[in-house]
């Protein structure tokens, strides 16, 4: 097995460090300005009239959305943090507001509050089903070791009320038909259907049956729909990799036909890394556990690629499907994909290239304009009466031991016995947010008594955090890494510091750092790496915490002003609109060029092809992300003509309908070009020297393949 070595990001050093985050250190995540310019924060939304996926770049797992007249409603796993069960809303599938958190709190013994050496990491809520049905909105969800959980509200923002099934239903979903019966499927694999008492109290034994048999390539995470009066089931599979199923039929008992309606979609993103030795019913892994790390191999696609999800119509009559997708130690996060039915099947993707997603497209036409909206504020003063919905709280808390108001203004954690930081109780969470951001806060620690330790930390397995621990001698600076079990204390000569957390995690790595005067921060130890894992089963989390070592209760942090940085939350500059331009391909390093010939062709850097104004192209707006390429050399327009076959991407000196390319927009200066004509994107084999096609159906996972460019302003020839 080929092992990689990490490939470092452009800002882990730690001087660039403070340069990066210093001037972004006091923005707050707030709704950005509908033309994108300024954003803080990532929105789907790129202001004109385009998405780029993923809809949140923080980790929203195991989406279901349904539609209710006009609106559009989202729920997702929340597993062992609290509140639990999020639900957002939405007017046209790509902006979500915040509604509401289906549960307070799910405490059902010892467990969920983090005591007596148990927990329910990766446990609680997941793989929630949101139906609504006569006015009432439902919220199914599976929780470990119990029946499945049933919420009702009229509202979706609620209250909800919550009531037991009588028997648990993996990975459940549940469908009113128009006769009034009710019917549910679940479990993996073997696929299994009954249906439901009119009360929803359990299901009718006598109705259960097996719908789908083993082997017949079907998996879970299952959305059960009837659409044209067929019967339809969308269901995810991991092995061996990641892809969406669809069977149909003609009744509710079948019998059924399947097939593969989204596959090999990775958005262009690499496995990240993983811990093979961490993970459901293990236990918390203590200091000096032996962590067995793994980096996957270059496109090795695991679990990564658009997985369980379904789909939701348009007023109009439009479909678009909804899935998940691993990115890296961010973790799962929601994706948005246009649908195109094709004898009856509603595959992700494009006519013409079907089973694919395009990462950047426009929006779905709901007849709606709404602005670039972010569902939620990342940054907390702690002014408010209540924290922000952003916050959940690693396992049910102690509501005596914290405090909104016992300092205004600032967040008061009581410490509670801990032997380390994952077992510590109190602790508040948020996601963290790709591809890049940095959290900071101010911690006050006078109030610690000896054995009591608070900080900022990276909650992943391993973890690692920074901050304030009070010894008999006093107060120290400790910085710990759970993976090298490494420990570093600095003496500290006031007990209020300001602490930050930075990461970059499509590379997966983080940086810890501190600072005295909240303006010139000084990194600490190592970078740290991230890791995706089954134990928490979460993304990696910004945490807020605090704990006693020596077995008592003890003393108290303060918390003020908690802030979060994405420095490239602003996407505005990344379509260069009226710009002249050279594109590199990534796969080989040489770049697009006019050829004579007439064809898009390729030229060697350093060569006078490359040199010349063949090698540059004007970007040409022609709305909604899409552009034409006019070449620098007057030869004419970058066009597709047939099928897009090699040789097919030609210079013409008259635009058409094969002219227009939407701009796919990889970030950090890299972008595809998906051709309107074939729905596929330009590229070349690297390897046969052929002049480029536009017959791509996607990127590999390394971007190797002949279909990235990266592209720069081009000086003069």
């Amino acid at each position: 097995m080929t092992m990689h070595p990490p490939r470092a990001p452009r800002w882990i050093r730690p001087a660039c460090v403070a340069g990066l985050l210093a001037a972004a250190a006091s923005a707050r995540a707030a709704a950005p300005a509908p033309d994108g310019a300024g954003r803080v924060t990532w929105t789907a939304d790129n202001g004109n009239g385009t998405y780029t996926n993923p809809l949140f770049y923080d980790e929203f797992s195991d989406p279901d959305i349904i539609r209710v007249g006009g609106d559009f409603y989202l729920a997702g796993t929340t597993m062992h943090a609290m509140p639990g069960l999020v639900v957002l809303h939405s007017r046209d599938l790509v902006n979500w507001t915040f509604l509401s958190y289906a549960c307070a709190r799910l405490d059902l013994g010892p467990e969920y509050r983090l005591e007596g050496g148990r927990e329910i990491y990766g446990q609680g809520f997941w793989a929630p089903c949101l139906r609504h049905h006569d006015g009432t909105f439902y919220l199914f969800s599976n929780v470990n070791g119990r029946q499945t959980q049933l919420f009702r509200a009229t509202n979706p923002a609620g209250p909800w009320t919550r009531t037991e099934l009588g028997s648990s239903l993996h990975d459940l979903s549940v469908l009113f038909d128009d006769d009034g019966r009710i019917y549910v499927v679940w479990n993996y694999h073997e696929v299994l259907f009954a249906q439901l008492r009119p009360d929803l109290s359990d299901i009718i034994p006598e109705t259960k049956r097996v719908l789908i048999p083993a082997g017949r390539a079907m998996g879970e995470g299952h959305h059960f729909y009837k659409i044209g009066g067929k019967y339809y089931l969308i269901s995810a599979n991991y092995a061996p990799v990641g892809r969406m199923q669809c069977a149909r039929a003609d009744r509710p008992e079948g019998p059924y036909e399947t097939v593969v309606i989204s596959a090999r979609e990775t958005l262009g993103f690499e496995r990240g890394w993983w811990v093979r030795n961490v993970g459901l019913g293990r236990p918390v892994p203590g200091p000096g556990f032996a962590f067995d790390l793994y980096q996957p191999a270059a496109n090795e696609f695991g679990a990564v690629p658009l997985h369980q999800g379904g789909i939701v119509d348009l007023p109009n009559g439009d479909w678009w499907g909804f899935s998940m997708m691993d990115f890296h130690s961010v973790g799962r996060t929601t994706c948005l994909s246009p649908v195109t039915w094709q004898d009856g099947w509603p595959y992700f993707g494009l006519p013409g290239n079907p089973g694919r997603t395009p990462r950047t497209w426009v929006k779905p036409a709901v007849g709606v304009e709404v602005p670039p909206t972010a569902p939620f504020r990342r940054s907390d003063d702690f002014a408010g009466p209540a924290l922000q919905p952003i916050w959940q709280w690693n396992h049910v808390p102690d509501d005596t031991r914290w405090s909104l108001t016992e300092r205004p203004g600032a967040l008061r954690l009581h410490t509670l016995p801990a032997d380390q930081f994952l077992t510590a109780r109190n602790t508040l969470t948020q996601r963290a947010i790709g591809p890049e951001s940095s959290a900071t806060v101010v911690l006050d620690g006078t109030g610690l008594q000896p054995g009591d330790t608070a900080g900022l930390a990276l909650l992943d397995i391993p973890c690692a955090w920074i901050g304030i621990a009070r010894t008999d001698a006093g107060a120290v600076l400790r910085w710990y890494d759970q993976r090298t079990n490494r420990t570093i204390d600095t003496p500290l000569a006031s007990a209020r510091v300001s602490l930050r957390a930075a990461g970059d995690f499509d590379h997966d790595l983080a940086r810890l750092s501190a600072s005295g005067d909240g303006r010139t921060f000084t990194p600490v130890g190592d970078e740290i790496r991230l890791v995706y894992q089954l134990k928490t089963f979460q993304g990696v989390r910004y945490a807020l915490f605090a704990f006693n070592a020596a077995g008592r209760a003890g003393g108290y942090a303060d918390f003020t002003d908690f802030r979060v940085a994405e420095p490239l939350a602003d996407r505005s500059h990344n379509l260069p609109i009226g710009r002249t331009i050279t594109l590199t391909n990534l796969a080989n390093g040489t770049l697009a060029w006019a050829s004579p010939l007439g064809l898009l062709h390729w030229a060697r850097p350093g060569s006078a092809e490359a040199a010349g104004a063949g090698a540059r192209f004007r970007v040409l707006d022609r709305g909604r992300g899409r552009v034409a390429l006019a070449a620098a050399d007057g030869s004419g327009f970058v066009t597709v003509v047939g099928l897009g076959l090699s040789a097919d991407v030609r210079l013409l000196p008259e635009e058409s309908d094969g002219s227009r390319f939407q701009w796919q927009d990889l970030l950090r200066g890299q972008c595809m070009l998906l051709s309107l004509k074939t729905h596929r994107y330009v590229g070349l084999d690297p390897a046969t020297g052929e002049p480029y096609s536009a017959d791509w159906p996607g990127p590999h996972p390394d971007r190797q393949d002949g279909t990235v460019f990266t592209w720069a302003d081009a000086a003069s020839p």
